[in-house]
């Protein structure tokens, strides 16, 4: 087995993950919890990292990387943010110091666009986005990268030139919850979707996106006029919601370029189908393999040896 090198942590709102990285870059130890920032400013960062790194045995003098919710101004030390445009390897040399541990232990920087207009922040997804296309990426390329809020970023041989966030995610809880369209959802299966719904939303949306407030409506005139079944009433606002996403990250991404999807289990085949829909062409990059990428590279920039 190879000799451990390092740690890396995905440190995000509402999850932690850590990985026990070799020299090899293999991974030797894995831990995951829901002790996000949330949790961790309450109970303390550094006692949250400190059991992670006991579950993997981790060794006393091996240093941590970390990325994500964890360098917010209300998490354990304010990373600050590298301002776009930007190179993706100037995400590499941003990284802070945490005081007072016995390791090194190191928060990578958020990416920041100051445009008046169109402010913008991340944290977390600028490590994933290192990872799924390294420092020397070239050409042309729309990175999106599903969640809560969505994040879309631009990037043109290997320079981030800017970058948009959908909060496609939060609303459809808010929408599914606490709207009229609560009831046109009530008992419809998660697990159970209504593909051809879903697929016919992704399109209307994109197609008409002026018309979104009145397309989030007919998943409940539909249900009381035609019968549409929760699970289409479901996917409908769901399918609106990635629609509009895509048809606003589109209109800004300009012609040629190569949409990379950085996503994993559920929101992966959403957003494969949503582009399958709307015959866009893509390649998908696993998230968990993006995030330790991205934290390897750093990784290696920082301790070379």
């Amino acid at each position: 087995m190879a000799n451990p090198a390092y740690v890396a942590v995905d440190w995000g709102t509402s999850s932690f993950r850590l990985w026990l990285m070799g020299k090899d870059d293999s991974i030797l130890g894995e831990s995951r919890s829901n002790e996000g920032m949330t949790t961790a400013a309450k109970t303390g960062f550094a006692d949250v990292l400190a059991s992670h790194l006991a579950k993997v045995n981790a060794p006393e003098n091996l240093p941590v990387i970390i990325c994500g919710m964890a360098g917010a101004k209300q998490g354990w030390v304010e990373a600050g943010y590298v301002d776009v445009p930007a190179s993706l390897p100037s995400i590499l040399t941003g990284a802070v110091s945490v005081p007072g541990q016995s390791r090194d232990v190191r928060i990578l920087p958020g990416l920041a666009q100051r445009d008046q207009e169109r402010p913008d922040v991340m944290r977390g997804e600028e490590t994933q986005l290192l990872g799924a296309l390294g420092p020397a990426s070239t050409g042309s390329q729309a990175v999106c990268m599903p969640g809560t809020h969505s994040k879309w970023v631009h990037v043109k041989d290997g320079r981030v030139t800017g970058f948009s966030s959908f909060m496609t995610g939060e609303l459809f809880d808010a929408i599914s919850k606490y709207t009229i369209l609560s009831h046109a959802v009530a008992g419809a299966d998660q697990t159970l979707a209504d593909e051809a719904a879903f697929e016919t939303a992704i399109r209307v949306a994109y197609e008409h996106p002026a018309m979104a407030t009145n397309l989030f409506f007919t998943a409940r005139s539909g249900q009381l006029l035609h019968g549409l079944t929760a699970a289409a009433a479901q996917a409908k606002i769901s399918g609106t919601l990635i629609g509009l996403e895509i048809a606003g990250a589109m209109s800004n991404a300009g012609t040629g370029v190569n949409i990379t999807l950085v996503a994993a289990g559920r929101l992966q085949g959403l957003y494969e189908a949503a582009f399958k829909a709307l015959s866009l062409s893509f390649n998908t990059i696993d998230a968990d393999t993006a995030v330790r990428g991205g934290l390897t590279a750093a990784a290696k920039a920082i301790w070379p040896n």
